[in-house]
């Protein structure tokens, strides 16, 4: 269905995605836990792994979904230094369609990073898995979430209420999405 295991995919001249596996728990688990405080304010999974076990139970979770063709997830290295993450889930083929999810080390944000990774991943939905809908959440105080996919062209399509629980508290979510058809227009600009 999809890449190699160990497959890795060239964004630029500095940035890969490699798809996630075993030998990334260490270095993942540290980059979360330096990072924790960033990152909790948004995503509600980061206060639950905290050891490298953690992180190679959710890896393995991660290519059992990947085997079973629902994800594709991988780690983003810049000049080989892991440095966040990105993936393609609920990778739905019936009805051809599925999820970005993304995050990065904080120190890596604002570079414009996310959204030439979410191309490179928009593109390999469209072409590779053969999809016709991508959808981007994010929440509705997540402004700059919200940037990557309004930059990329998505339309918001509406909120979902209460859509996600993160630090005790429940967030509204914006969707956005994107059509291949409107892909290949923005494409061709």
């Amino acid at each position: 269905m999809l890449l190699r295991l160990g497959a890795k995919i060239r964004v630029d001249d500095t940035i890969v995605m490699e798809l996630i596996d075993y030998h990334h728990a260490e270095t993942l688990c540290q980059l979360v836990k330096d990072n924790r405080q960033y990152l909790r304010e948004w995503l509600p999974w980061v206060d639950h792994l905290r050891t490298v076990e953690d992180f190679r139970k959710y890896i393995n979770s991660s290519k059992q979904r990947y085997a079973g063709n629902v994800e594709m997830g991988f780690v983003i290295l810049q000049k080989h230094v892991m440095i966040g993450r990105i993936g393609l889930y609920n990778i739905d083929h019936n009805n051809k369609n599925a999820s970005i999810g993304y995050w990065l080390a904080q120190d890596f944000t604002g570079k414009g990073i996310i959204t030439r990774c979410c191309k490179v991943i928009i593109d390999e939905g469209f072409a590779r898995l053969k999809l016709n809908r991508i959808e981007i959440r994010a929440a509705t105080a997540n402004v700059k979430s919200q940037a990557i996919p309004e930059r990329l062209g998505f339309k918001r399509e509406g909120i979902i209420r209460q859509g996600e629980f993160v630090n005790n508290q429940f967030v509204d979510l914006y969707v956005y999405s994107m059509l291949k058809e409107e892909w290949e227009r923005l494409s061709n600009l």
